[in-house]
């Protein structure tokens, strides 16, 4: 265990802390919730940023950095679709995690040919993380009223839904010629 890793176990162990935060029945509870989270999401870059930093990258920390963020973002917009309830949310929602089954059975089934780089994350990837977490932190922390705070959510989470299509196409793209069949001669 390294101080990496311990931030990504965190990350985790943060998950069902932010879930009770966000239950409670008291006017304070959503920013609470928002506030769990955002900490949660900062040790995301602070944990890769001390892994590579440090020269800290372990198995361990590679495979479950992407499953923290995965596990966390997913919670949190399981938690929104159920208190929001409408298609402005419900839909990038869907598209956002859709998008991250796809993606990570890619990467798996490309690793297992060999051809994991293909399917690297790219720069777009983390545009639609900032967007993604952006939009979140600003979802959480607002209930579910029609204010400019949780419209500019939706515009955030809309714009995330829209970059996590156009990376999943690039990353379709980038494993065609692995996925396509061929010919035999």
């Amino acid at each position: 265990m390294n101080i990496p890793n311990l931030l990504t176990v965190l990350r985790v162990l943060l998950i069902p802390v932010f879930i009770l935060l966000f239950y409670l029945p008291f006017y304070w509870s959503y920013l609470a919730a928002s506030a769990v989270f955002t900490v949660a999401a900062l040790t995301d870059w602070l944990d890769g940023y001390l892994a590579r930093r440090l020269g800290q990258s372990t198995p361990f920390g590679a495979f479950l950095d992407p499953v923290a963020d995965k596990l966390m973002v997913a919670v949190a917009l399981v938690l929104l679709v159920e208190e929001h309830a409408n298609l402005w949310l419900t839909l990038p929602a869907a598209i956002i995690i859709g998008r991250e089954i796809v993606v990570s059975a890619l990467r798996e089934w490309m690793a297992e040919l060999g051809a994991r780089a293909q399917v690297a994350v790219s720069n777009l990837g983390k545009w639609k993380t900032a967007a993604q977490m952006v939009a979140l932190v600003i979802l959480l922390a607002n209930p579910s009223q029609p204010t400019i705070w949780v419209g500019l959510g939706y515009a955030l989470l809309i714009v995330a839904a829209a970059l996590t299509l156009w990376s999943m196409i690039n990353y379709l793209m980038a494993a065609w010629p692995h996925l396509s069949p061929t010919e035999k001669k």
